[in-house]
């Protein structure tokens, strides 16, 4: 069993992508997004924006439409498309992280906005580069989803797409008195991973931060537990 905590709409992305590659699947979403109230930047005082979800795309708001036509870094495919949704020209599509976009940074890119979430990773910012980060969005804790718990066993395969999301999970099981050492658990990337702690049954982490990359991990994981 695939057990996807992401929030919505991802969750239901993740579960429809889940169930077309034939896994046995459920969403149990751990947190909801809401938008934030923030301060666009002028669009003359930026040359690209800086992207780390989807997620600030989606709750960005109407100021985003400002900022069409700009290049964008973005982190995984899934950031990139809503760029390019939003309008914005993509400038390059990164792996492993944002700290990694900083070094993909084309000559004449060196005012950048970020439009993140609350809780978002610190960067190692080169010395002429100048990043203003703008926070657009906020995961909020749900109560645990009824009907989560009965399905944490050694049958389950838990996806992790963030770090808050590992903690709460990690925090969860812990709570519950849930063995951790019963349960697999599948991230999006390492630091996602780091966020679970340690003591499961397995824990590893996908090459690339996004859904095409965790669900083939799954797929390798499940092959290796003799499941599917």
């Amino acid at each position: 069993m695939l057990l996807i905590l992401r929030p919505e709409p991802g969750a239901s992305a993740t579960l429809a992508a889940a169930r077309e590659r034939g896994f046995e699947a459920l969403a149990f979403p751990l947190f909801a997004v809401r938008a934030l109230t923030w301060e666009p930047l002028a669009r003359g005082a930026i040359d690209a924006l800086l992207l780390g979800s989807a997620n600030a795309l989606r709750h960005a708001g109407t100021a985003l439409a400002d900022y069409r036509g700009l290049p964008a870094y973005c982190v995984g495919d899934t950031t990139a498309r809503a760029a390019r949704d939003a309008g914005l020209a993509v400038a390059a599509t990164g792996a492993g992280g944002l700290q990694n976009l900083l070094a993909m940074l084309r000559p004449g890119h060196r005012r950048l906005l970020r439009l993140a979430g609350r809780e978002r990773v610190a960067l190692d910012v080169p010395e002429d580069v100048t990043v203003v980060t703008r926070e657009v969005y906020a995961s909020e804790a749900l109560p645990t989803p009824a009907g989560l718990r009965p399905l944490l066993d050694d049958r389950a395969l838990v996806l992790l797409h963030s770090a808050e999301a590992a903690a709460r999970f990690a925090a969860l099981c812990d709570e519950a008195g849930i063995v951790r050492r019963n349960l697999r658990l599948a991230a999006i990337g390492p630091r996602v991973a780091a966020r679970a702690g340690t003591g499961w049954r397995a824990l590893r982490s996908a090459d690339n931060p996004d859904d095409a990359a965790l669900l083939a991990l799954a797929r390798e994981m499940c092959q290796e537990a003799g499941s599917a």
